[in-house]
């Protein structure tokens, strides 16, 4: 069988973190099973829906390595093959025209409220005989639900579902202006394009039973679903756009490295035994939707930044510095070709204690920034003696054709000798004078990561 997979985003917004895992177990599935996977942007929401953030989607998926095929199915061209189909199952007998006024809605959603049971439509107009239609009345298109009897769905994460029919109402498949509603259109769509596994969030499970009577109803051979459970925040409460981690752009704009996040989020109610770090080939290799738990996910911020901390860590440094160049580029400035050298062969230290990409900025700011501001506190450090000792270091510095760690030990160590100090008494004020601070990187490393002038003109500054 061959596997057809789907992810169907609206353009109202930011791609929320909670899309973004259902992508991507679209996406491991369908690759897994040498399939294809479909990026579809449901853009019937014509005063919702941005181009900017139909972009924005697109662009954020690629980001992270889910690449779809073909182009993006965009919905709201397939609108007169929804419209087409609802008119069949008029036709048919599972659809009908409903001409209840929004005022006799409320009425009925009223009397229910007062009664404590859950408002369903009446179906006053699903076998109509005697009601006189009115005139100068657009109706809606209202799918006849079944009536009796169960509908059962073998969801491949969350077993067999089944619930009674008369729970579900007679919904609208089309509006009275004759745009197609949600159920309609995903039906549709997921028809045209042969989907056969349509994996989404367990907040769509009633959306699943509604739309398998679509199915049945037109002949259609229903596909596999799967209903994965949805992502909490720390606080154990359902993640929203209002938590400052639910859109992908809030982890971009952090420093998380794409491949650690594509990591985290396939560890988030997916296990295989115990294995925690995942290349990307391996995830594809190992998916299954055996692995997805039944349980909402907690998202863990700690966890992502140990795991993004793992990717610096591991990573070959020309790729980080890649990832590096791409996050300053977007989020803070683009360097000039002198600094992005001086970072780039300074990077095997700068990423020493670095969880972001933020971090290996702040760490680098002394290579980028040629003007070093001290605080007064640190420039209390600065005693007569630590001046002695920056005047000699930079005298032999002058007297160096070129810097390296072998001459740059052997000065040190005489300067130790000569003021009768210790290696810190030697360090502290020439980090102090290049860094600003007494903390940062080993001091070789320091002095090795800046040009010879650098170190010598900061030097003098601080004396």
């Amino acid at each position: 069988m061959s596997f057809i997979c789907r992810f169907a985003p609206s353009p109202t917004g930011p791609l929320h973190i909670g899309g973004v895992r259902t992508a991507l177990f679209n996406w491991l599935l369908a690759k897994k099973n040498k399939g294809k996977y479909f990026l579809r942007i449901e853009d019937t929401d014509k005063e919702r829906s941005k181009e900017e953030f139909k972009k924005q989607i697109i662009s954020s998926l690629e980001w992270l390595g889910i690449q779809h095929d073909d182009k993006e199915y965009i919905q709201s061209k397939n609108i007169s093959k929804h419209i087409k189909i609802a008119e069949e199952l008029i036709k048919n007998g599972f659809a009908y025209r409903c001409y209840c006024t929004e005022e006799e809605i409320n009425e009925q959603k009223e009397n229910c409220k007062k009664r404590g049971i859950p408002y369903v439509y009446n179906r006053k107009w699903r076998d109509a005989k005697d009601l006189n239609i009115p005139k100068n009345l657009q109706p809606v298109i209202r799918f006849k639900s079944k009536i009796s009897g169960n509908t059962i769905i073998k969801d491949l994460v969350q077993g067999e579902r089944n619930i009674s029919n008369s729970t579900i109402e007679d919904f609208i498949i089309l509006r009275k202006d004759k745009s197609p509603t949600y159920q309609l259109s995903a039906t549709v769509d997921d028809h045209e394009m042969k989907i056969t596994h349509v994996i989404r969030g367990d907040d769509h499970m009633i959306n699943s039973f509604k739309q398998k009577q679509i199915y049945e109803a037109m002949g259609w051979k229903v596909p596999n679903f799967a209903h994965i459970p949805l992502i909490h925040s720390e606080k154990g409460k359902k993640l929203s756009k209002r938590d400052n981690a639910a859109t992908l752009e809030d982890y971009m704009k952090i420093g998380i490295i794409s491949d650690a996040l594509r990591n985290y989020l396939l560890r988030l109610g997916w296990s295989y035994k115990d294995k925690e770090i995942f290349s990307k080939q391996e995830s594809i290799d190992l998916f299954d939707l055996t692995g997805v738990g039944k349980s909402p996910s907690k998202l863990d911020i700690s966890r992502i930044y140990s795991i993004n901390e793992t990717y610096i860590k591991t990573l070959d440094e020309k790729e980080l510095f890649d990832h590096f160049k791409e996050y300053i580029s977007k989020y803070k400035k683009k360097l000039e070709k002198s600094k992005e050298a001086q970072v780039f062969k300074s990077i095997s230290f700068l990423k020493n204690k670095a969880k972001t990409l933020e971090d290996i900025w702040e760490n680098s700011q002394y290579i980028i920034n040629d003007k070093i501001d001290i605080s007064e506190e640190n420039k209390r450090l600065i005693d007569d003696l630590s001046k002695k000792i920056i005047i000699d270091f930079i005298n032999e510095c002058e007297k160096m054709k070129t810097f390296n760690r072998e001459e740059l030990e052997s000065l040190i160590k005489s300067l130790i000798n000569k003021h009768k100090t210790n290696f810190k008494g030697i360090g502290q004020p020439i980090r102090v004078g290049l860094t600003g601070s007494k903390f940062g990187p080993g001091i070789f490393d320091l002095i090795l990561s800046l040009e010879k002038s650098d170190v010598i003109q900061r030097l003098k500054k601080i004396i």
